[in-house]
């Protein structure tokens, strides 16, 4: 099951809406991971990003809930301006709302992303057959792995133009693994370690998506391997 909510807005179009939350991560002192927020603002915007386009969703806003301070809203906009950068030519509207009553001694943000889509774009559970392929795009990465392994991250501008691919499924890898986000692809089968082989860890957090799973059509692979470069990570599931 994906981590989206769809609302039918008409019966050409549904609504998507995406979210991601961080706590613990920024520039206060009881913080776990210190890191400024302008980077936590585009690491929650990428996984709601992600999740959108990975359902069939065109975003077209960002809602913010900053818990941090009112001194880092201008940061927290500049991160989600940079990933809408990223994205190319897209127009998505930033709004939200900031906790100045009172004081955390952590920090907190809340991000969700809105999108539309056709409402008779259906996402079923895929069915596996001898055709199948899946790859795992960039590395699991979490916490201060993230800004010291950077270059394993998957670059949103990648993501963005496989998850354009018709014939390729995508779904971001989040906190639970990349076991748990195929087991909820497939209707026909069982991801376990033991009956895959992969170079990447399984059940390793993910953290801000850093990585995501494509599933594809075997005659994909060349053109899939020349888009993803040094990301792919090629997985073997031997039944």
């Amino acid at each position: 099951m994906r981590d989206t909510l769809m609302i039918p807005l008409t019966e050409e179009e549904n609504l998507v809406i995406a979210s991601d939350n961080s706590g613990s991560i920024g520039m206060k002192d009881g913080d776990a991971v210190h890191v400024p927020y302008k980077t936590v603002a585009y690491y929650s915007f990428r996984v709601a990003v992600m999740e959108c386009l990975s359902a069939g969703g065109e975003p077209f806003a960002a809602v913010v809930q900053n818990f941090c301070s009112e001194d880092a809203w201008d940061e927290l906009l500049l991160g989600i301006e940079q990933g809408i950068s990223e994205l190319g030519r897209v127009d998505i509207k930033v709004t939200g709302s900031t906790e100045s009553n009172f004081m955390l001694d952590q920090s907190a943000v809340g991000l969700s992303v809105l999108g539309k889509r056709k409402a008779n774009a259906k996402i079923e559970k895929l069915t596996y057959d001898s055709q199948t392929r899946i790859a795992v795009i960039g590395s699991p990465l979490v916490g201060s792995e993230v800004m010291e392994k950077e270059e394993q991250i998957v670059p949103l501008p990648v993501f963005k133009e496989v998850s354009c691919m018709e014939e390729v499924v995508t779904i971001p890898v989040g906190s639970k693994g990349i076991l748990h986000e195929l087991n909820t692809l497939f209707e026909n089968i069982e991801v376990t370690e033991e009956n895959v082989e992969t170079t990447v860890p399984l059940l390793k957090s993910s953290g801000p998506s850093t990585c995501f799973v494509a599933v594809y059509p075997i005659e994909t692979l060349h053109r899939l391997k020349a888009i993803c470069g040094r990301y792919f990570h090629e997985m073997n599931y031997l039944g």
